[in-house]
């Protein structure tokens, strides 16, 4: 599986899209709202792309509920995860509840067209932040973390594999790191001690299987931002916290991603710093450049890491409606 995780434009693939895909160097690929029509059409696209594919292909998406969903027509509206806590009426054990039936909701109706991950849960903190907002559970770590920590066992008991993101906490610092370059300013003890604590604590449980760093500079701890810093990814996240899951970069084409330089030099110093899989998207001639210049390898590590990721359970989306698990979260969550 190589290192890099691409998009395709349309709800069909190109000849240019199968070549691509092709590439030993990609091994992956994220859906947005445009490549979807209907159940039927973007489970023929996840056939043709894995067809396409040089050996496995990891396929993503972000569909967290709320703002942040990809499919929707004929997809359950699921709600964004900040209002999880107000539905449960501050109930933890019901929000729990709620967070669960969520995470087996995203679970299998991804899973059911051929989509592999969600890049899920957030498990930042509503503070600042106009980016994360109603994404996260809530302003608080320590009711984040058990939220996050049902979802993903909503996830996992469908057999998806789940991203925490966006690692270590991108809640407390306003700027949109897809626009400008975000800079928190907080002390080290502020950071470990608040917005990584629920990462940790899900670590901790052994839960994690994929971590998404935020684009963000914390410059009590290091200058560069996190998902091209060693000391971040390998010194604290593998290091400290003992993670051996993946690493995703955050897409290397956004703005937060800049002072690295231009896209070969982000590829490179993203995969130098520890970064399993890079995120080259809405950008296709950035995507172009990075294969055929950067120094890019398949790391056999991270390609078994990566393995992991796939799921061993197939969901078929018309038999949706027959499934228990389906029937009870959706009716746990109030959706008709």
């Amino acid at each position: 599986m190589g290192p890099i995780m691409l998009d395709v434009d349309g709800t069909s693939l190109t000849s240019e899209d199968k070549e691509l895909l092709g590439h030993p160097l990609v091994g992956g690929l994220i859906l947005f709202a445009r490549n979807y029509q209907s159940p039927e059409q973007v489970n023929e696209l996840t056939r043709q792309i894995k067809a396409s594919a040089n050996g496995d292909i990891l396929i993503a998406v972000d569909h967290e509920g709320g703002r942040v969903q990809r499919f929707r027509e004929q997809f359950s509206a699921i709600p964004a995860m900040g209002q999880l806590w107000q539905m449960a009426n501050g109930s933890l054990e019901e929000a729990k509840l709620l967070a669960k039936s969520a995470g087996q909701l995203v679970a299998l109706e991804v899973m059911s067209v051929g989509v592999d991950i969600s890049f899920a849960p957030v498990v930042d903190i509503n503070d600042i932040s106009e980016v994360i907002g109603d994404r996260a559970f809530h302003q608080k770590p320590e009711v984040v973390e058990p939220l996050a920590k049902a979802f993903i066992q909503g996830m996992h008991s469908i057999g998806m594999k789940c991203t925490a993101k966006h690692f270590p906490g991108h809640g407390s610092v306003k700027e949109d790191s897809h626009i400008a370059m975000p800079l928190d300013g907080r002390n080290k003890q502020e950071i470990f001690g608040i917005d990584m604590q629920p990462f940790k604590g899900l670590m901790q449980d052994n839960l994690v299987n994929a971590v998404m760093p935020a684009h963000v500079i914390y410059p009590d701890i290091d200058d560069k931002s996190v998902g091209f810093s060693p000391l971040w990814l390998q010194e604290i996240l593998r290091g400290h916290l003992g993670f051996d899951g993946v690493i995703f970069s955050d897409d290397l084409t956004m703005e937060g991603a800049a002072s690295i330089g231009g896209y070969i030099e982000r590829s490179e110093a993203a995969q130098q710093a520890g970064c399993d899989m890079l995120l080259i998207c809405n950008n296709r001639s950035a995507a172009v450049e990075v294969i055929d210049n950067a120094n890019l390898i398949a790391d056999p590590i991270s390609q078994s890491r990566l393995q992991k990721m796939l799921p061993k359970t197939s969901i078929n989306y018309s038999q949706l409606p027959q499934l228990a698990e389906w029937q009870q979260a959706r009716t746990i969550l109030g959706i008709s």
